[in-house]
């Protein structure tokens, strides 16, 4: 379906839904029923959008996605190191980063299918199902990620990300292409920027205290903003993270992990224990 089409049924959301989720909201708006499948889908479109850029017809704005180059305040940003496996950036239960290639099914060409991958049992299925129902669960959908495939993935996501060492530019710029994606196909600016203000308040943060993400997981740390350049959380719990090690590349010796090489791989801030 193309957005040409949906768009003009956004001039339809009143003030009378104002209190609905965001999910509700526009699954109703787009596609004229809160549906399982129209929750779904939305996802679908809200998370491809946001990864590869713009697909569909009808976009209301550019949308450059998480795997373009592209600069976040002056400063230069590449992602997709971290989802083709250039980087040994993916945690595995070990003291560093292992290189997992999460494009593996397909690429970018399932995504413009409104699919999540070519395949079931590949990693990028694995990462952009676990998106959805994450978003679902962020956004409120009343049935897909709730009732219906409520999100199982990890409930951390310090752990998940803590060997990418990511830094404010790179958090930064992945909110900015959520909310562009959202606005592409006519969510309003308020709704786009609450987005964008909850994943901030999440995820982008250093030594952010733990947190319960779904709201019926388990608290734990959530914060991925951990370079000394991410803004500090207050209160903050700094001594419950660990030092900073940046990802070696894809194919480096094991024992370059926690000595001095590619990047300074123990990167402490001056006020971790602040």
């Amino acid at each position: 379906m193309k957005l040409s089409t949906l768009i003009p049924g956004l001039a339809l959301v009143g003030a009378s839904i104002a209190t609905q989720s965001l999910c509700n909201k526009y699954t109703t708006a787009l596609f004229g029923s809160n549906t399982e499948a129209h929750q779904q889908l939305l996802l679908h479109k809200l998370v491809n959008t946001a990864v590869i850029g713009n697909y569909s017809a009808g976009a209301l704005n550019a949308v450059p996605g998480i795997l373009a180059p592209g600069t976040y305040n002056g400063e230069n940003v590449n992602l997709l190191q971290y989802f083709d496996g250039e980087l040994a950036s993916s945690n595995r239960g070990g003291k560093c980063g292992v290189a997992i290639n999460f494009l593996d099914g397909g690429g970018a060409a399932p995504l413009m299918n409104d699919k999540a991958a070519n395949c079931r049992n590949c990693n990028q299925f694995f990462l952009l199902t676990h998106l959805y129902k994450f978003f679902a669960a962020l956004l409120g959908c009343s049935v897909f990620g709730n009732t219906v495939k409520p999100y199982d993935g990890f409930n951390g996501m310090y752990q998940v990300h803590k060997f990418m060492a990511l830094d404010a530019a790179e958090v930064g710029y992945f909110i900015q292409q959520v909310g562009l994606a959202a606005t592409s196909f006519g969510v309003s600016q308020s709704d786009a920027a609450a987005v964008g203000q909850a994943l901030m308040a999440l995820f982008g943060y250093r030594c952010a205290p733990a947190t319960s993400v779904p709201s019926f997981e388990p608290a734990a740390l959530q914060s991925i903003c951990t370079a000394c350049d991410c803004p500090k959380a207050s209160p903050a719990d700094c001594g419950d993270y660990g030092p900073v090690i940046e990802p070696k590349p894809a194919g480096s010796s094991s024992s370059w992990c926690g000595s001095k090489g590619w990047k300074s791989s123990w990167k402490w801030c001056s006020s971790h224990h602040s």
